[in-house]
């Protein structure tokens, strides 16, 4: 039986092989489209009901997301689909980078940092 961290992982891949799917040229025109609304949604942070409501709020998340993989799964052939799983693989596998992570913090406090001091200074 398969674990949550696994069931998660898979619906990760999943979701990066939609937005794939929905940028093939492969794909049919209706599975592009339901693709790319369901990578969108789950990708977005704005939800359809906010998380921050009791039980429903997580409840979308868990029932959209995976209902509407199997829809556009019902619509991509299913060899199109294998190929872009191993591609969404090998694209979640590739490492962080911590130093790009801090390099694009520094910029945007500068910048931050840059725009308080002309605001004060004006005022």
């Amino acid at each position: 039986m398969p674990s949550l961290r696994d069931w998660a992982k898979a619906l990760k891949r999943d979701t990066l092989a939609l937005w794939l799917a929905a940028r093939d040229h492969r794909t049919p025109l209706a599975a592009k489209l339901l693709a790319g609304g369901v990578a969108a949604y789950a990708l977005s942070p704005i939800d359809l009901i906010p998380d921050f409501i009791p039980v429903l709020g997580l409840l979308d998340d868990l029932l959209v997301v995976p209902i509407g993989i199997w829809l556009v799964l019902k619509l991509i052939p299913a060899p199109l689909m294998e190929e872009l799983r191993e591609r969404a693989g090998k694209l979640a596998e590739r490492p962080n980078s911590m130093v790009g992570l801090l390099l694009v913090l520094t910029i945007w406090f500068a910048l931050a940092a840059a725009a308080g001091l002309y605001l004060i200074r004006e005022v």
